[in-house]
């Protein structure tokens, strides 16, 4: 059985969080939930990930306990 993970990209519209989310993809990191997260001035902005648009969320509004990894690179 092959785990899928939830996980958290925090920072995900500056340059090293652009750059995490083309390794996973590239890596093909198994993954369940994908969860885009930036400050608030970033909220509602569109990233692609596997052909499928995500949209970023509020990292201030996030709940956590729905991530079981989550990757760091604010600003």
């Amino acid at each position: 059985m092959n785990q899928k993970y939830n996980l958290a990209v925090v920072g995900a519209t500056g340059a090293v969080g652009s750059e995490i989310i083309q390794i996973l993809e590239q890596i093909e990191f198994p993954i369940n939930n994908l969860y885009l997260l930036a400050s608030s001035k970033s909220k509602g902005k569109k990233i692609e990930f596997k052909e499928k648009e995500i949209i970023v969320e509020d990292l201030d509004e996030f709940d956590f306990s729905k991530a079981q990894i989550s990757l760091f690179s604010p600003g």
